[in-house]
């Protein structure tokens, strides 16, 4: 392992981190547009200044709110499959999502028992609701990690609106840091003021319990349209209404979302290295659309170019 590498970075709590994160090919996807789809894929993430890639754990979360779902939920095929039958050419680290409650006690310690630490990180994700039923909750997932591999990177899932309704998010990062968990992940940031709020709690929570704090990395997303809007605000993101206006008033939403994230990667870079909390970014790109891909792309290129300086 590299001193430079991912998991060094992370185990090291080190800044400067530069995430890509996709969702594998839907499951009724014919095998051969699986392996085209991959081989575009990884000639695509080349190109880019990234410490390495994210698989999305595809969950249906339709229980978590009462409106309907704006985009169906379409199952996709396992992210560590897809990793292991059609990423072999991408030779950086893979951050695989794991929806706990999809998966039996037996199926994780499998997959933890397996995995490869040079090659893949894993982020435990819980129940999208208290009532959903699961297979294995959280915290039994966190505990198999404990005892089959707690070698394996692992990070969690952070979520700033949750923080803005409750004001406890710092503290379940503390927990999930004593259970090993090493890094966090955001969801989607568009509220740039609810997460400065958080980091300043997380950050200095640690520094009165006398801990090393965690290197958390923000996630970007671009918005192209009313229907992405709507499926973002579905997913519990919080748009400030002045930026919703915008997106849905712009004659090019996907141009000003891209200048808005990066305005809000500049500021949470400016932010985080003032107090010396360890972070980075996640360009998360998620749509099937040419444009939306492309606008990603070129989106971490700006972030990594922004990080870098």
């Amino acid at each position: 392992m590299s001193r430079n590498s991912l998991q060094s970075k992370l185990a090291g709590a080190q800044g400067g981190v530069m995430l890509f994160s996709i969702t594998p090919p839907r499951r009724t996807t014919d095998p051969a547009r699986v392996k085209e789809i991959a081989e575009v894929t990884v000639r695509r993430l080349a190109g880019l200044d990234l410490d390495g890639l994210i698989l999305y754990d595809i969950d249906d979360e339709s229980d978590r709110v009462a409106q309907e779902r704006p985009f169906p939920y379409l199952p996709t095929l396992d992210p560590a499959s897809y990793h292991a039958d059609h990423l072999g050419d991408w030779d950086r680290p893979t951050v695989i999502y794991r929806c706990v409650g999809k998966y039996t006690e037996d199926e994780l310690r499998g997959w933890l028992a397996a995995a490869d630490t040079s090659r893949t990180l894993g982020v435990f994700v819980g129940a999208s609701s208290g009532g959903k039923p699961v297979q294995t909750s959280l915290r039994r997932a966190q505990q198999l990690h404990a005892d089959v591999r707690p070698l394996l990177p692992l990070g969690a899932v952070v979520i700033g609106e949750r923080h803005a309704r409750h004001g406890d998010e710092h503290l379940r990062m503390l927990t999930k840091q004593e259970r090993g968990c090493t890094f966090f992940i955001s969801q989607v940031v568009y509220d740039l003021n609810e997460t400065k709020n958080l980091v300043s709690d997380y950050f200095y929570a640690c520094r009165e319990a006398g801990i090393t704090p965690r290197p958390l990395i923000f996630t970007l997303s671009l918005c192209g349209s009313a229907k992405t809007l709507e499926f973002l605000r579905w997913l519990g993101v919080q748009v400030p209404p002045w930026l919703a206006t915008e997106l849905l008033e712009s004659p090019d939403p996907l141009a000003t979302s891209r200048r808005e994230a990066l305005a809000i990667a500049g500021d949470l870079k400016s932010f985080c290295e003032r107090l010396g909390m360890p972070y980075g970014f996640n360009i998360e790109s998620v749509s099937i659309r040419r444009a939306e891909i492309e606008a990603s792309t070129d989106l971490a290129r700006e972030v990594a170019a922004l990080l870098r300086s």
